[in-house]
């Protein structure tokens, strides 16, 4: 048996693992066979470990010190698949970043100040800088508050997660392609109209209408709708193949399983949310649907607010061309299954284009364990 000191925390609308990375063995195969039997992966109900059966609880945050100048600790993200032996480390999690700067907090990694702490956080999956802002009264973390977040019950305190200069975070450009359109062809299924933009992480966009969706569809009824799986999924390929991160279409939910993000969108309409809940259309500015490993998204993923709020910046994008015309782009609001969530971007208008100078957004964390993890 192996033991490992680690944290659970809830962060946003997921919940991982923290742990420090000289825990850990080295990254290689030896640390990837320790977070899949961490997680007990891979099995379906991941009943031998500590993961939840679900991509959102399959989620491991790793933290180091920082050597970089202005930097207090480095992070890197890795997505624990629930039914493959596979660890990706490709892309970032919003949500999970969450957590980090109460983790630094708690571990002793940051010292705090009263009544807020900022933490500089350098995620090494896209080489970007997020600064978080924590409640940290009388130099300890604060989890009590009146924020609340479509997905997760109750109230919290709020924690604000800021991406700098986040376009190009993995692809190296706000619109890899160089357009804000492109069209893939699906074989069996036809040619379909994307948008593919990286920002705090890439995300491959397409109307609800072009896939037969309204785009208030549940996380239920799109995993229900078989073809629709199937054709999602090769979008997504399609998406990998043209950035390079696959060569055959059948090797994307192997080889690139988390990035590009498949996203559908759809114009502001009233809905219901899973809880029951009506949402009237001017509440929002897009409604949105997202898929996470293979699987529908149960809310929406907070990189994923991020890299939506900058393609609704840019004109000829599909984000753009449906979102509503007077929306507030710092204040960006995204309709999902849950509920709204709200991001934002300080943008710049450059060469006839637009520079993306920050994105962000706001989440809770709980603390929901201290201790030894076994494998």
């Amino acid at each position: 048996m192996h033991a490992i000191p680690c944290m659970i925390l809830r962060g946003g609308t997921s919940r991982g693992l923290y742990i420090l990375e000289k825990d850990l063995p080295p990254s290689g195969e030896k640390r990837d066979a320790a977070l899949l039997a961490l997680m007990g992966s891979p099995d379906p109900r991941q009943i031998d470990g500590l993961g939840g059966s679900v991509s959102v609880t399959s989620k491991v945050a790793i933290i180091a010190p920082s050597c970089r100048e202005g930097i207090d600790v480095d992070y890197t993200f890795a997505q624990v698949s629930v039914d493959k032996p596979l660890v990706s480390y490709a892309g970032n999690c919003g949500n999970i970043s969450s957590g980090v700067g109460p983790f630094a907090v708690e571990s002793g990694l940051v010292r705090a100040s009263s009544p807020l702490t900022k933490v500089r956080i350098f995620n090494t999956n896209t080489q970007k800088v997020l600064v978080e802002e924590v409640e940290t009264p009388d130099g300890a973390v604060n989890y009590e508050g009146n924020f609340q977040i479509p997905g997760v019950p109750g109230s919290a305190a709020p924690i604000k997660v800021m991406v700098e200069d986040p376009a190009g975070s993995v692809c190296g450009a706000l619109l890899p392609t160089g357009n804000p359109v492109d069209e893939l062809t699906i074989c069996g299924f036809g040619r379909f109209t994307v948008s593919i933009v990286d920002a705090a992480n890439p995300l491959v966009f397409v109307r609800a209408a072009d896939i037969g969706m309204v785009g208030r569809e549940t996380p239920e009824a799109i995993g229900a709708n078989k073809e629709l799986i199937v054709l999602l999924e090769k979008i997504r390929g399609e998406a990998a193949k043209k950035l390079g991160f696959i060569e055959h279409l059948e090797e994307s939910a192997w080889k690139s399983p988390s990035i590009p993000k498949m996203t559908i969108v759809a114009p502001a309409a009233d809905y219901l949310t899973v809880s029951g809940e009506t949402i009237t259309a001017d509440r929002m500015d897009i409604s949105g649907r997202m898929m996470s490993m293979q699987r529908p998204h149960a809310t929406y993923a907070l990189t994923g607010a991020m890299c939506t709020a900058a393609a609704a910046a840019i004109k000829g994008t599909i984000v753009h061309s449906l979102r509503r015309e007077d929306a507030d782009l710092r204040r960006f609001r995204i309709a999902h299954p849950g509920g709204i969530l709200e991001a934002g971007v300080d943008i710049e208008k450059s060469n006839g284009g637009v520079k993306v100078l920050s994105a962000y957004g706001y989440r809770t964390a709980r603390l929901l364990m201290k201790g030894t993890a076994y494998y």
